[in-house]
């Protein structure tokens, strides 16, 4: 797929009216979704929940500024995706300390709620992931969209079952494990983020600069 879209093997690199419309749409979900969970973590007081939505948080951000990037130059576009691996690499080392913090902490999350939530915003992150399937392969920054869209889905898929054994357990470590797995995977795809932006942004260096006659 990736060289039918980048012609001939060339990374894609977003320019396209249909990626556009794409990022726009799933801009929107993201925003509303991360809007609904942060109120709903606080109320069932889950931390997964929590983490989903900062997921959320960044994830709209990290569609902003690539849609913002698009048809820049290729070391412009590599900045901008180190920008947000090192962003995701924060967000994952916060979700490890808090998660690390509330196991000192008392009280059992709600898991109606998580569920519920966790079901609402699985649904929206599906519709986000079929929106960029397509775009799945492609630059630093394409890719960084697709990763993060991936890893709603499958954070959401964990919320439920951290849901499912908080309400089977009556204890918070199904919550909290759950927590610090999506931790564990922001730092993975913040890692084949930065190290294919790196690599990109040395080949822009390298590449020679167009010659300009006065």
């Amino acid at each position: 797929m990736s060289a039918q879209c980048c012609g001939g093997g060339a990374r894609f690199d977003g320019m396209s009216p249909g990626f556009r419309r794409a990022l726009w749409a799933v801009i929107v979900i993201n925003a509303a979704m991360f809007a609904i969970e942060v109120v709903a973590g606080q109320l069932a007081s889950s931390q997964a929940l929590k983490a989903d939505a900062l997921d959320f948080a960044a994830d709209t951000a990290t569609y902003a500024i690539s849609l913002a990037v698009i048809g820049r130059p290729l070391r412009t576009r590599a900045l901008a995706a180190i920008a947000k691996g090192a962003s995701l690499s924060l967000m994952g080392f916060w979700v490890l300390g808090s998660t690390l913090w509330q196991l000192l902490g008392p009280g059992l999350p709600e898991a109606r709620v998580m569920g519920a939530i966790g079901l609402l915003a699985l649904a929206a992150n599906l519709a986000s992931v079929l929106l960029l399937l397509r775009w799945r392969e492609g630059d630093a920054n394409v890719r960084s969209v697709w990763l993060c869209s991936r890893n709603d889905a499958i954070g959401n898929v964990a919320v439920m079952a951290a849901a499912l054994g908080v309400f089977g357990t009556r204890t918070a470590w199904p919550d909290l494990a759950v927590a610090a797995g999506m931790s564990g995977l922001f730092l993975t795809s913040a890692a084949l983020i930065l190290r294919q932006a790196v690599g990109e942004y040395r080949a822009g260096a390298s590449r020679p600069r167009p010659l300009v006659l006065p």
